[in-house]
């Protein structure tokens, strides 16, 4: 290798081991980058938070359908689950001997009848008689106290043709009201009575459904302690609450709180507690399950998406952005109810903090950031 080519080499090399220098000294003198991320400042907002509660339905009235009278089932008129009237007939039982009472009666009126009628005229016939002295006044009082037994007999009569149509009328069973028709049992020529065990049917009257269900201790307190000085106003100033069905589509029927129990369950903790819905189009059955639905407003809360907070150690922290530009980890706690995807917080932050909306979780305390602040309508467009 001549000399010349040697330097050449050697030029290269430095020229080289230069550009690399100044590249690490480049990238050690450069300032790190600073990550842009969205906030928002908070301010009072309100919304709805709902709290569900499993139910079961039971009509207004479930009433029992039992015989009056004994005899065998002769006529079945409805099927089960049929929507009954009030006086509508459902069975038909079989019992001649109240028809043969009825004719009895009908016989022994028309008996008591032709007796009172002759003893109407022995009076008529001995009255002027007495009144002229032929006879004496005995034989008229004689006469009268005749005439008021068969007066009397055609009363006892009447009383028994009434007694005869009653027990009659209740070989024909109705509905005692509007409702709808539970199972039958009974099959036609069955032996009946008022001492049978089990029921003909039973009517449901589901004009109104009552909800049932259990509440405990502190979210009882927590929905009445602002309603009012008694229970009863209480009860009154609840808000109307609503139905979600089995299939979790909303019932189009509000409802209404009509009673608390008095006694909380020493072993559940829990009061049970009433609500009424209409039910006008029958479309709630006794026996249900469903849930009731109770709102609760929250006005000037400060409300906050569930994705800016992150949990650690079982504490629940957002992300708060200092006037400095970097951050700061907030402890803080919010209602148990949600308001959709956002929470209520009850401490720990206040209106005019500006906290970070999103990757809080990997965001470390201290970190300086770039904040693109969002516009409230924008975060809580969904919010209600």
């Amino acid at each position: 290798m001549n000399k010349q080519s040697f330097l050449s080499i050697l030029a290269a090399a430095f020229i080289i081991a230069s550009c690399g220098k100044n590249d690490k000294s480049a990238q050690a003198g450069g300032a790190p980058q600073i990550k842009e991320y969205k906030t928002v400042t908070l301010q009072p907002e309100s919304a709805t938070l709902n709290s569900d509660f499993p139910a079961s339905i039971q009509g207004q009235q479930n009433i029992e359908i039992r015989p009056r009278v004994e005899g065998y089932i002769d006529k079945i008129f409805v099927d089960e689950g049929a929507v009954v009237k009030a006086g509508q007939p459902l069975f038909k039982i079989s019992a001649p001997e109240y028809e043969q009472q009825v004719r009895t009666a009908t016989a022994s009126i028309k008996s008591a009848q032709a007796d009172l009628s002759a003893a109407k005229l022995a009076v008529n016939k001995v009255k002027p008689l007495v009144e002229k002295g032929i006879i004496s006044k005995y034989d008229l009082e004689s006469a009268q106290y005749t005439y008021e037994s068969a007066l009397a007999a055609l009363a006892q009569a009447n009383a028994a043709l009434v007694n005869a149509k009653v027990n009659l009328g209740y070989t024909t069973v109705t509905s005692p009201v509007n409702g709808v028709v539970g199972s039958i049992p009974f099959r036609l020529g069955s032996l009946v009575s008022s001492n049978t065990t089990e029921p003909l049917t039973t009517v449901s009257s589901i004009g109104n459904v009552y909800a049932y269900f259990a509440m405990n201790e502190k979210s009882l307190l927590n929905f009445t302690k602002d309603a009012g000085a008694s229970l009863n106003q209480k009860l009154k100033n609840m808000p109307a609450v609503s139905l979600v069905l089995s299939d979790g589509s909303a019932y189009d029927q509000k409802g209404h709180i009509e009673t608390v129990n008095g006694l909380i369950n020493t072993e559940t903790g829990t009061v049970n507690v009433r609500a009424r819905f209409p039910n006008p189009k029958g479309i709630i059955r006794s026996g249900s399950s469903t849930t009731v639905r109770i709102p609760k407003e929250v006005k000037a809360g400060i409300i906050i998406p569930q994705s800016a907070t992150f949990e650690l150690q079982d504490k629940m922290f957002a992300v708060v952005l200092g006037k400095d530009g970097k951050t700061r980890n907030a402890n803080i706690t919010v209602l148990e109810n949600t308001a959709g995807n956002y929470y209520v917080v009850t401490s720990g932050l206040q209106a005019g903090d500006q906290i970070v909306l999103e990757g809080v979780a990997s965001l470390k305390e201290g970190t300086e950031i770039k904040a693109h602040n969002q516009s409230p309508e924008t975060v809580y467009a969904d919010l209600k």
